[in-house]
């Protein structure tokens, strides 16, 4: 991977002032996206809900300042204080777990809604990532444009916005449980250095795949409930 010059701190520093000036007005729009989430009757109610958990975090300045690092000497991408909302959108960040793939139909139905209501703008498409072919398949199915993941990531992405004309963004991520504990490991090894150990990228691989069973298991876990109770897989509501 070829490398370029480092930003300057001068630039780095504008733009942690820039984000500064705007984080209680990101703060509060990421919050409500979290509450918006954790709260709805569609994801939480009944004895299975359809959401096992919602974290919410806001980027710390010395995260930014990596971030901002990294995207010059990786990709060549200058971050200015001009560009920095459109350039990275997840100073706040909403994670929603799930136990299922069946169960993401439902979120993504919500998340769309909302969108399509016009509650929340989408400055960009949303973005699924996966290694596992069976995995962009499903994903695909419902629309949603997907990458392969040679990193063996596996989330879904979306970026909101309370309207186009605010700096105001927030990264969603929906993921299952197995993906999240797979994702945890994975960040404390590669973020923001990745590791050289061949052993430990090689071990991630397995956890990986390990995790895709898991699953597929957990999947199959609950058809074999749903069948024995005659009960309906979740669906999305209609509004």
């Amino acid at each position: 991977m070829a490398t370029y010059p480092p930003p300057s701190e001068e630039v780095v520093e504008a733009c942690v002032e820039t984000f500064r000036q705007e984080r209680h007005r990101i703060s509060v729009f990421g919050n409500s996206v979290r509450e918006f989430l954790a709260t709805h009757p569609d994801l939480t109610s009944g004895r299975m809900p359809v959401i096992h958990s919602v974290k919410y975090r806001v980027k710390d300045e010395e995260h930014l300042r990596e971030k901002i690092r990294r995207k010059k000497t990786n990709a060549n991408r200058d971050i200015t204080p001009d560009n920095l909302f459109r350039e990275i959108t997840d100073l706040a960040g909403v994670r929603v777990l799930h136990l299922y793939m069946e169960q993401f139909r439902v979120v993504h139905a919500t998340i769309e809604r909302e969108i399509e209501s016009g509650n929340w703008f989408a400055p960009e498409e949303p973005k699924a990532y996966t290694w596992d072919p069976e995995f962009r398949e499903f994903f695909e199915s419902l629309g949603l444009k997907t990458e392969l993941k040679e990193s063996h990531y596996t989330s879904v992405h979306y970026v909101v916005k309370p309207n186009d004309a605010l700096p105001a963004a927030c990264e969603i991520q929906v993921r299952t449980l197995f993906e999240e504990v797979w994702g945890e490991i994975d960040h404390v090894l590669n973020y923001p250095t990745p590791t050289e150990s061949v052993a430990c990228k090689e071990q991630l691989r397995v956890l990986a795949k390990m995790v895709g069973a898991g699953t597929r298991l957990a999947e199959a876990i609950f058809r074999s409930h749903r069948e024995f109770t005659n009960k309906p897989p979740p669906s999305p509501a209609s509004g």
